[in-house]
């Protein structure tokens, strides 16, 4: 990442010694859709931006147009170019591709020139710009579980054997149940300490990096920092896992639950607000007395209309959290999983654990979000939670349950919370209602394309027919 503003001026200098440029965006579903360019052409377009066929946006993760064309790409607007602007700011280089110069691009209307819609770089800054036209700014980390599977050294490729070979008898990396292991990453170690060496150098630095339980289970927290920054390298963090994974012949996975009767994947994300000096706004000065609960006792009154904003929010923004079908086989009963709308102080069960004094210092005060899985978009993630917290701070919503307690089993229905949406198309139904909160904060034309993009992963698996009905069906039936 760049450490001081790049300017066209500069451009040229930067690039002195390279002759091409890799360029990457972002889809709805988090995946980068780029492409090489040569320096001349780089340099160009940087500043202008260039044509890129909006069809990313009008097909699914493997490419196949949806079902039901929607606004920003279909046949009848002939599948038009986009403006692809870079962010010159986002100047890094890909350290396992001989240090190529790469830039992240935003997408944006070709007649308006205003970020589209569903461009999730786009989305982000459109709240953040809410939040600094009022002097604020918001800091996130994020956390990120995957699993690894082994590609044996006879097969041709990873992505040979992915496709040839059924899903539950992928051989994972490491077997068993070893979290926080110090033996377990020497068995792969090469694979191990270049990841966390390849983020650093790829200016997506990791703070911790650790086995988590379950058969060849990692987990990785991201350096914390400016909201808009943590989104980029969030995504780029999964580029480097499976980027290095390639050279061992590690196929990393992160859907939000690939074995059944194991923990899933999580991608909590942890969200604070500060001021145009970079303090922190949800700690509170002094230790309030007084507060209806002892929870939120060091929080401060915009931390608690924050709070209340997500939390009301939270059932309405459900697909951006959870988006694909695979997603709510994780948020289950039992499994450490939030499914109620429900908050604590340090509460890991909930859906928002609240981190503050006095269990932590004030300057740390902050939100995790935890309902997230590792298959979840960043940027739509934070997009949502900072919309809906900062509905809660603009109309002082108050806090809509009681935290809660230390031990208290949030499965099923709740006298506390809501249960949140236990499927896709329940999420999506909610999402895409006409007074949906979603659609108050972040605009009509955003959530009916992204629930068109979920309407059409409803349908496709409608249609499939699943190897548990095969083998439960086949004979009996």
């Amino acid at each position: 990442m760049a450490t001081k503003p790049i300017t066209a001026a500069s451009l040229e200098a930067l690039l002195e010694h390279d002759t091409k440029v890799k360029l990457a965006g972002l889809d709805v579903d988090g995946i980068l859709r780029g492409k090489l360019v040569s320096k001349k052409k780089f340099l160009s377009i940087a500043t202008a931006g260039f044509g890129f066929c909006s069809v990313i946006f009008g097909w699914d993760m493997h490419d196949q147009t949806y079902l039901r064309e929607l606004k920003i790409s279909n046949a009848q607007n002939g599948y038009r170019d986009l403006l692809a602007i870079p962010d010159l700011n986002s100047f890094r280089r890909i350290p396992w591709e001989n240090n190529i110069p790469f830039f992240l691009i935003t997408f944006h209307d070709p007649d308006t020139k205003l970020p589209i819609c569903a461009c999730p770089r786009g989305l982000l800054k459109t709240q953040l710009d809410r939040l600094r036209s009022k002097g604020y700014g918001a800091m996130a980390g994020a956390e990120y579980e995957f699993y690894t599977f082994q590609t044996p050294d006879d097969s041709s490729s990873p992505a040979s054997f992915l496709q040839n070979n059924p899903p539950h008898q992928l051989p994972s990396l490491t077997e068993g149940m070893f979290g926080y292991s110090l033996t377990r990453p020497v068995h792969n170690k090469e694979y191990y300490y270049e990841i966390f060496d390849t983020c650093t150098a790829f200016s997506c630095d990791v703070e911790g990096w650790h086995t988590e339980s379950g058969p060849g289970v990692f987990e990785a927290a991201l350096e914390f920092g400016e909201v808009a920054e943590m989104a980029d390298r969030a995504s780029l963090f999964k580029y480097v896992v499976k980027s290095v994974g390639a050279k061992h012949r590690i196929t990393p996975c992160f859907m939000a639950k690939p074995k059944q009767g194991l923990p899933g994947n999580s991608g909590h994300m942890h969200v604070s607000i500060v001021d145009a000096n970079g303090k922190n706004l949800l700690a509170r000065e002094a230790v309030d007395e007084n507060a209806p609960w002892k929870d939120i006792a060091g929080l401060s009154d915009l931390g608690r209309h924050f709070l209340a904003g997500v939390l009301e929010g939270l059932p309405d923004i459900m697909p951006l959290l959870a988006p694909t079908i695979n997603s709510y086989k994780r948020l289950v009963e039992n499994f450490w999983a939030p499914v109620t709308v429900s908050w604590g102080l340090e509460h890991r069960a909930a859906s928002i654990r609240l981190i503050a004094p006095p269990t932590s210092k004030a300057s740390a005060t902050r939100f995790e979000i935890r309902v997230p899985g590792a298959d979840s978009n960043p940027h739509f993630v934070l997009a949502a939670v900072l919309g809906c917290g900062w509905r809660g701070v603009e109309k002082k919503l108050e806090i809509p349950c009681p935290p809660l307690a230390m031990g208290e089993n949030v499965g099923g229905a709740s006298d506390k919370g809501a249960r949140l949406a236990k499927s896709l198309r329940e999420a999506t139904e909610r999402f895409m209602a006409k007074d949906s909160i979603a659609r108050e904060v972040l605009g009509d034309d955003f959530v009916d394309h992204f629930g068109g993009t979920r309407e059409n992963e409803i349908r496709l698996f409608d249609e499939a027919v699943t190897d548990w009905e095969m083998k439960r069906y086949i004979e009996a039936v």
